[in-house]
């Protein structure tokens, strides 16, 4: 499936800088000297395919983990491309698209961050879910425009929709890393 999404957009890309490289007449496009750059066809993907509006203030190292890691299994207490869990993919996520070390499970992850409700929602944030649970059981991370990033139980790494009633449902609070954990960390 992760092979047809990028066969896609990248066909949907070349088309477009070829047709634009035929308007301008211009044989070198800047759209197409973008599509052989990995970052920018994560980019791509998200805002093609995913609907997610990628700036160019956005953080291209997530966009780019998050894709390279779609589609692998759910594994619980995994940590590698053979199979993870909601907190390892937060946990390996933060870690490479943010140098930042954050805990190990959904709930010492939550008493890491600052509570914010759903509209104050931000690029990088995490998100934590009550499922059939009065504790936090799962977390994901915010990608923008109300889609987050995550490894479902059910069918791995994915990217999912806040408004989807099963995660409007269980969502529980957004949280925003607090500085003093970011440096605290980070000085290690």
């Amino acid at each position: 499936m992760k092979r047809i999404l990028f066969l896609t957009l990248f066909l949907t890309t070349f088309l477009t800088a070829n047709a634009q490289n035929k308007k301008n007449k211009n044989p070198i496009s800047s759209e197409k000297e973008e599509t052989n750059d990995p970052d920018n066809l994560a980019s791509q993907y998200f805002s093609q395919i995913m609907g997610v509006a990628i700036s160019a203030t956005s953080n291209t190292k997530m966009y780019k983990f998050i894709y390279d890691w779609l589609g692998t299994p759910y594994r619980l207490g995994g940590d590698s491309k053979k199979g993870i869990d909601c907190s390892g993919f937060a946990y390996k996520l933060y870690d490479k698209a943010f140098s930042t070390i954050i805990g190990n499970n959904s709930r010492n992850i939550f008493s890491m961050v600052s509570p914010i409700n759903k509209t104050e929602l931000e690029q990088g944030d995490l998100v934590f879910f009550k499922i059939h649970s009065r504790a936090i059981s799962h977390v994901g991370v915010y990608i923008g425009d109300g889609k987050f990033a995550h490894a479902s139980s059910s069918k791995g790494v994915m990217i999912s929709n806040l408004q989807d009633p099963y995660w409007n449902r269980y969502f529980y609070k957004g949280g925003r890393m607090l500085a003093s954990f970011k440096n605290e960390l980070n000085a290690e």
